[in-house]
């Protein structure tokens, strides 16, 4: 009989649906992980499966089925597990519909609205997060003054703002104080860092659109489960070898609606 095959420890994490594996491995040095009994703060351990693994003393499991899941986050929700100052959690809006375990693929501040992706596959989220990935973010950009086409042109070629390199994929002009913008690696509150670096104050930010995934359809505060053609496309613009990994699952057949 195969002896069961171990995995590294923010691998198994990972898969279990507690967070990306970059915020695994940080719950591993920050000692809240434990292998039966022990705390562990190597990412290079490796545990099996019959291996009792606790984060924050609760029981970490392998998830049986992978789900992923398309969200309308509205403004003033927070993509985190947990906020000290109680402000409501983006994840909050999914219910009690999904059993599992999920956490967010990346983030949108707490006053940017639209799309974004909650999962307990920890190689989708990793793969989507890559630098090498390069999966466009569309957002509509609404600001209280006029946007100067230069800026926008600016931003393309390429600009530097507090030691930080931004550049946007494209970026045009919806009307005088709309622009559409599209991203290829998102920074922390880019759009908002460049837009203020010219004194143009923002009014709202939405992203409307992830790869081939839009946010047309989904009603703020509304999801839906993603299908398997577009799993398959988001996870098919990654340069990086997955040697090794599981591929996503076949999600789910639902009636393709949104619910909250």
């Amino acid at each position: 009989m195969e002896a069961p095959k171990a995995l590294r420890l923010q691998v198994r994490l990972a898969r279990s649906g507690l967070a990306s594996r970059r915020r695994c491995e940080k719950f591993i040095a920050e000692g809240r992980i434990r292998v039966n009994g022990r705390i562990v703060r190597s990412r290079g351990a490796k545990v099996l499966p019959e291996d009792d693994v606790l984060f924050d003393g609760r029981s970490v499991k392998m998830e049986k089925r992978k789900v992923y899941i398309a969200l309308h986050k509205p403004r003033g929700f927070l993509c985190s597990d947990e906020d000290p100052d109680g402000r409501p959690l983006a994840k909050s809006l999914l219910g009690p519909v999904f059993k599992e375990r999920v956490f967010h693929v990346g983030r949108l501040d707490y006053m940017t609205s639209g799309l974004i992706f909650y999962t307990n596959d920890g190689n989708f989220a990793r793969v989507l997060t890559h630098p090498s990935c390069e999966v466009e973010k569309e957002y509509l950009v609404g600001t209280k003054d006029v946007i100067p086409p230069a800026l926008l042109e600016r931003f393309m070629r390429g600009m530097r703002i507090d030691g930080i390199h931004y550049k946007a994929y494209r970026a045009e002009l919806i009307s005088p104080r709309t622009a559409r913008v599209v991203l290829r690696e998102g920074k922390n509150r880019e759009l908002r860092r460049v837009f203020l670096s010219m004194n143009i104050a923002i009014k709202k930010v939405q992203r409307i659109r992830i790869g081939p995934v839009r946010l047309k359809g989904i009603a703020s505060g509304h999801f839906r489960e993603l299908h398997g053609g577009e799993i398959r496309m988001l996870m098919n613009r990654s340069d990086s070898r997955r040697s090794g990994e599981d591929g996503p699952s076949r999600p789910r057949r639902d009636d393709n609606g949104c619910r909250h």
